[in-house]
């Protein structure tokens, strides 16, 4: 007899939680992205066309990756949304903090809808 907890399961389980919890952050962050634009355009002198169309882009990817969390492939995209959360700290140094903690979010996010509900799949 096999017992439930002794199953080993992968770290990303496409489940309603995980589902629920990283679509959350992935709101959060496009709202980041979009209010960081103006900054990036200020601090690099730059015309803010250029700012509002990364940051605008990076928020619709976000918002995009939301509606697709029913897929697998989707929380690694979502992973790597992250590492450019991190690198958009060339511009925005306040973005290697953001980001940071966004990660963090992201790991706890999958880690929780891992543990929350082990008997759904």
């Amino acid at each position: 007899m096999s017992d439930v907890s002794t199953v080993r399961r992968p770290f990303i389980d496409v489940n309603r939680v995980t589902r629920r919890f990283c679509a959350t952050l992935l709101v959060f962050e496009a709202i980041i992205f979009v209010l960081s634009a103006p900054v990036a355009g200020t601090l690099t002198g730059l015309h803010m066309g250029p700012a509002w169309a990364v940051g605008g882009g990076l928020a619709l990817v976000a918002l995009v990756l939301c509606g697709l969390l029913r897929h697998k492939w989707a929380y690694y995209a979502g992973s790597v949304l992250q590492l450019v959360v991190i690198a958009c700290g060339v511009v925005v140094p306040v973005m290697y903090f953001l980001g940071v903690v966004f990660t963090a979010l992201w790991l706890a996010a999958l880690w929780c809808g891992r543990v929350a509900h082990p008997h759904e799949r």
